[in-house]
Order: C-alpha cells, then sequence, then structure tokens
C-alpha cells in the first residue's frame, strides 16, 4: 500500500499538481487490500492521477468510490486505468451520476477487463440515454469473468431492458443480478423472461419496485427457480464425476502395478530359463569334452592292441577293463541325460504354473472391471431416479403454486375489501402523525433551552472548580493521569452520543419532510390527472364508445398507482412510528446522559473545549449534509420533470387517438 501511496505522490510531482489531502489520508490509514474512498470529493485532476496509479497497480484488490460525486468526466478519467488491472475484483461506483459517457466507458472497462468480480453501480442513472446503455451492454455481454452486478435505481426503462436482455442471452457468467427500483415495465419484463429462459447462469435476481406484473414475476422466478436447481444438480454431478474420475486413475494406477509386477515377474522367469539353459549347455558341452578325450583313449588302446599281439592275455585284460569303463561312461551319461529331461520336465511345470497364476491374476483383474462396470451402471441408475424424483418434486410444486395462486386471489379480495375500511383510519393517522411531529419538535426546542441554561450553570461552577484545582493540584498528580484517561473515555461517548442523537434527529426530521411534501405533491399532480381525465371521458361519452375500453385500463392503472401511494403511506406511517419509539428511546438516553453530565461537572473545562472542536465538526458535516441534500433535490426536480413530461405525452397521445378515431372523423365530415 506504501507503494501505491509513492506512486501517487510520484505522478503529482512529474505533473505538477498538488496531491489532495483527504486521499492521501486515506492512504495512509489504509492497511489491507480494499481502499475505501467512498464520501470524498475528489477532482478531475486526482481522478486523472488515481487512474495512471492503477494502471500499475497490483495490490488493491476491492476499490470503493461510493457517493464520490465523480460524474461523467471523473469517471472517465479514473475507470480508464481500469482497462488492463490484474487485481482489482470487486468495485462500488454508488451514487456517483453517471450518465452517457460513464455508462460508455463502463462497457469498455468490461470489455477489456479479465478480474473484475463484482460491480455495484445503484443510484446512477446508466439507463436514461439507450445508446450509451446499449454500450455497456455489448461490453458485458464480451466479459466473461464477472458474476455480481447491482443496477439499483438507474432508470432504466424498456428500451435498455431489451439491450441488457441481449447481453443475457450471450453472456453465462452472471450469478447474482439486482434490478430493483427502475422503470422496465411489462414489456421488459417479457424480454427479461425471454433472455433468462435461454440463460441458464442467473441463480439471484431481484426484481422489486419495477411495475412488472404479477404473472411474469411469477415466470420470472420459476426460471430463477429452474436455474439454481440446474446449477445445484451440475455441482452435485460434477462433484461425482471429480469422485468417479478419481476412483478410475486409481483403478488404472493399480492395474498399471499389477501389469508392471507381471512384466517384472515374466522377466525374472525368463531370465532364470536363459541361466538354466546356460547351465545345460555347458555341462553337455563339459560332457562332449570328456567323451571325446574317451574316445582318443579308445584310439590309443586300439591301436595298441594292433600293434601289440603277442600280449593278447594282457590285451584282452585291458579290453575287459576298457569295456567297463565304457559301460561305466555309458550310465553315467545315461544318468546325466535323465537328470537333464528331469530338470527340463521341472522348468516346463514351473512355467505351467507361472503362466496359469498369470491367467487367474488376469482373470481376476476383469471381474474387478466388470464389478466397477456395474458399479457405474448402478450410479447412472441412481442418477436417473433422482432425476425422476426432481420430476416428482416439480410437478408437487406446480401443483401447490396452482393452490398458493387460488388462496393468493382469494386474500387479494380479502385485501381490497379490507383496504377500503383502512383508508379513513390513514387519513386520521395522517392527522395524528402531523400533531405528533410539531408535539416533538417543540419538545426539542425545549430541551435544547434546557441544555443551554445548563451549560451556563456549569460553566459559572467551571470557574470555581478551576480554582479548587489550581490549589489541589500538587497532591493529585497521581490521580490526575487516571482522572484524565477516564475522562477522555467519557468524553468520547459522550460526545459521540450526542452527535449522534442530534444528527440522527435532524435527518429524520428533513427525510419526513421531504416525504411528506414529496408524498403530498405527487398526490396532487395525480388528482389533477384523474380530474383531467374523467373531464374528458364525460364530454366525449358519446363519440367515442370505442375508446372505453382504452380508458378502462388508463383507470386500472390510476387505481394501481393509488394502491402504491397507500402502500407508500402505510410505509411512512411505519416508519413514523419506528421514529417516535427510537425518539422516546433516545429521551431515556438523554436521562442517561444528564446523570453521567451532574457527575463530570469537575472536568467541564476540557468537555468545553471539546464542544467547541464538536461543534466545528458539525459545521463542516451540516455543509456537506447541505450539499447531499441539494444533490437530492436536484434528482426528485429531475424525477418530477419526468413525471410531468410523461403525463404531458401520455394527453398527446390520447388526444391523438382520440382525433384519428374513425367516430371523430365521421363527426368532423357530418359537421
Amino acid at each position: 500500500m506504501e507503494e501505491f501511496r509513492q506512486t501517487y505522490l510520484c505522478l503529482c510531482k512529474e505533473r505538477g499538481v498538488e496531491p489532495q489531502k483527504s486521499v492521501l489520508d486515506k492512504l495512509q490509514d489504509c492497511r489491507s487490500s480494499r481502499l475505501d474512498l467512498s464520501g470524498l470529493s475528489l477532482s478531475s485532476d486526482t481522478c486523472t492521477l488515481l487512474g495512471c496509479a492503477f494502471q500499475k497497480d497490483t495490490f488493491f484488490i476491492e476499490l470503493s468510490l461510493s457517493d464520490c460525486m465523480l460524474g461523467d468526466e471523473g469517471a472517465k478519467a479514473l475507470l480508464s486505468g481500469l482497462f488492463y488491472n490484474t487485481s482489482l475484483k470487486v468495485l462500488d461506483i454508488k451514487g456517483n451520476n453517471l450518465k452517457a459517457a460513464g455508462a460508455e466507458i463502463l462497457g469498455k472497462v468490461l470489455a477489456r477487463n479479465k478480474t473484475l468480480i463484482r460491480l455495484v453501480l445503484d443510484w446512477n442513472a446508466l439507463g436514461v440515454w439507450d445508446e450509451a446503455f446499449t454500450v455497456f451492454c455489448d461490453g458485458l455481454s464480451s466479459n466473461g469473468v464477472l458474476t455480481h452486478l447491482d443496477l439499483r435505481n438507474n432508470q432504466i426503462n424498456h428500451h435498455g431492458m431489451l439491450a441488457f436482455a441481449q447481453t443475457l442471452k450471450h453472456n453465462s457468467n452472471l450469478k447474482v443480478l439486482d434490478l430493483r427500483w427502475n422503470n422496465i415495465g411489462l414489456l421488459g419484463g417479457r424480454s427479461l423472461l425471454e433472455a433468462l429462459q435461454m440463460n441458464q447462469s442467473v441463480e439471484q435476481l431481484d426484481l422489486a419496485g419495477n411495475n412488472i406484473p404479477s404473472d411474469t414475476l411469477k415466470a420470472l422466478e420459476h426460471v430463477i427457480g429452474r436455474n439454481t436447481d440446474r446449477q445445484s444438480n451440475m455441482r452435485e454431478s460434477h462433484g461425482r464425476t471429480q469422485v468417479l474420475k478419481k476412483e478410475i486413475q486409481n483403478l488404472k494406477q493399480e492395474k498399471g502395478r499389477q501389469f508392471q509386477n507381471l512384466m517384472v515377474t515374466i522377466d525374472r522367469q525368463r531370465e532364470e530359463m536363459g541361466q538354466s539353459n546356460r547351465s545345460t549347455t555347458i555341462q553337455i558341452s563339459q560332457l562332449q569334452e570328456a567323451l571325446n578325450e574317451r574316445k582318443s583313449a579308445v584310439n590309443s588302446l586300439t591301436a595298441r592292441l594292433q600293434m601289440m599281439e603277442a600280449s593278447h592275455a594282457l590285451s584282452e585284460q585291458k579290453n575287459h577293463s576298457l569295456a567297463e569303463l565304457i559301460a561305466r561312461l555309458k550310465v553315467e551319461k545315461e544318468q546325466l541325460m535323465e537328470a537333464q529331461s528331469r530338470e527340463r520336465k521341472r522348468e516346463h511345470e514351473d512355467k505351467v504354473s507361472r503362466e496359469g497364476n498369470l491367467i487367474r491374476e488376469i482373470q481376476n483383474l476383469s471381474e474387478t472391471n466388470v464389478q466397477l462396470k456395474n458399479k457405474l451402471e448402478e450410479g447412472d441408475r441412481k442418477c436417473k431416479s433422482q432425476q425422476e424424483q426432481i420430476f416428482e418434486i416439480k410437478q408437487e410444486l406446480t401443483n401447490t403454486t396452482a393452490e398458493l395462486k387460488l388462496k393468493l386471489a382469494q386474500a387479494e379480495d380479502h385485501l381490497e375489501i379490507e383496504k377500503r375500511r383502512f383508508k379513513q383510519g390513514l387519513e386520521d393517522m395522517d392527522h395524528l402523525r402531523e400533531r405528533e411531529v410539531e408535539h416533538v419538535n417543540r419538545h426539542l426546542e425545549e430541551t435544547e433551552k434546557a441544555l443551554q441554561e445548563r451549560i451556563f450553570k456549569l460553566e459559572g461552577q467551571r470557574i470555581q472548580l478551576e480554582e479548587e484545582l489550581s490549589k489541589a493540584k500538587a497532591t493529585c498528580v497521581a490521580e490526575r493521569s487516571l482522572a484524565e484517561e477516564e475522562l477522555n473515555k467519557a468524553r468520547s461517548q459522550a460526545r459521540q452520543e450526542k452527535e449522534e442523537h442530534v444528527l440522527s434527529l435532524e435527518e429524520k426530521l428533513r427525510t419526513v419532510r421531504n416525504s411528506l411534501q414529496e408524498l403530498q405533491l405527487h398526490v396532487s399532480q395525480q388528482k389533477q390527472i384523474i380530474s383531467e381525465q374523467q373531464a374528458k371521458n364525460c364530454q366525449q361519452i358519446i363519440e367515442a364508445d370505442c375508446l372505453r375500453r382504452r380508458i378502462e385500463e388508463l383507470q386500472q392503472e390510476l387505481s394501481g398507482k393509488d394502491q402504491e401511494k397507500v402502500a407508500e403511506v402505510s410505509r411512512v406511517r411505519l416508519e413514523l412510528q419506528e421514529q417516535i419509539g427510537n425518539l422516546e428511546a433516545e429521551k431515556i438516553a438523554q436521562g442517561g446522559l444528564k446523570n453521567k453530565i451532574n457527575a463530570l461537572e469537575r472536568e467541564i473545562k476540557v468537555l468545553n473545549n471539546n464542544h467547541r472542536e464538536a461543534l466545528l465538526d458539525k459545521d463542516s458535516e451540516m455543509s456537506s449534509v447541505l450539499e447531499k441534500l441539494r444533490l437530492k433535490e436536484a434528482e426528485i426536480k429531475r424525477a418530477r420533470d419526468d413525471e410531468a413530461r410523461r403525463t404531458t405525452y401520455l394527453q398527446n397521445a390520447i388526444l391523438t387517438y382520440v382525433q384519428s378515431s374513425p367516430l371523430s372523423q365521421s363527426h368532423s365530415t357530418n359537421k
């Protein structure tokens, strides 16, 4: 992380730009592979320098840039450094007002980056411009790594959803997709359903707040459930195949070892046979040499017999002795031949027995192969039985879904009856809520006055305590260190609790006021639109009988909007009740704080200084909060302008349709 900080400083020196202090503080405090720059207002120069640094960086795995007010130019300068980054896996660009140029640069990043796994893009405006959003979708379709994508509150309409559906048909890596609080509508929901029927990788999909009909939502849930089941089955089958592959590899290794052992034994037997044959040939050669010597001796004796006829008796004796010797030699020769034949028979029998053992071992190996094949067939049968069970479970799910649909229809009828009953109660609750808000404001003003009075009293006591402390400094040096540590802890706790309490109250009051104003404006606009539509419908009843169906559809849509309004009012009411409960809890906490303040009256000097510092921090935080509120008000104004534009488009369309209708044309011809 220190290397990244040094590269950033070197780039600042090269380009003659002063480094941003907040960025340096974040880099200095960073001690992990996650860089959090959320909430910082980054300038264009800082964005370009960070982009250049990210081109060289290979350390950060996660980068958070939420609420940094980058805009299109800052995002283009910063994200261009992530084209060939090989370490970043998580990128958070929440709430940066990215528009056309931001969508295009994000598409280029997704097309070139090969390591990014998760991308958070909520609270932007990527879907406003269709052409730029198509560039983003093209980059996403060519990406083969991204698995988690968050596109909440990006104003994606049905045109943008058509392009996004085309990317889903080609992308097979996305697993988690969040599209809440957009404006997809009926056509976008249908195109998304068609794409997900072809895509088998998306396992989690969030579509709340998109004006999609319930039947398409149910179909999408069914498709996502099918994908999750398929992915789980694929994981199980992959695991089983891996186990079977390992078993087959082990069996192959065992067979190879057995075959090698057999080959080794066969080689040994061959070597033994060669040695035995060599020994027998040596023995036969020795016997032949002995026979040749004996033959030479016999020849010499016969010559002597021919030469010495006189000594016939001696020769007969010698012949007799020689005949005995020859008989003995013959007997020895026959014995040697029999011994050789016996040894050959034994070697032949050993060979036959060894060959039989080898054949038996081969048969045993074949039997083990057959058993393994049977096990594989049993595994296939089990897989088929499990698939049949899954099919039966799916049928049961379809039956249960049908029953649940009937129950939902009954429940919806019951809810409509109850909604009519609770409308009057809601109006009464609105009046009570306004009274409670006024009461809370009064109570806050009273508490602030009481706290100011308490502070004045404490300042008077502080002066007295300073005099006493100046007298007791010499005797309380050892105790002062311990007291200072406890005071620092208590001071930090009190300051934090007080700051959190004040900030939470201010934010809650602002949110409640803004929500009430928005709801009142929205209700007034809707009432004006409804009154205008009803007046026009009353005037054109006689001339536009063919348009009654269209008007009924518009009334149904208006009723749906009223239901949404009622739901929003109920949600706001629940939030107000929760806020009231929180205020009561905070009252109790204030009582505890008062007790702590009474206990910490001796250390009021340090607390007063810290209170001044806290006020300065509050001023800075209030300025930042006001800037955020200004941005939110601009976004709300833009949304209102969009709604007004849509209503004008709808009115113009109805007028053109009425003017182009055959009844109006016939009426004009009659006149």
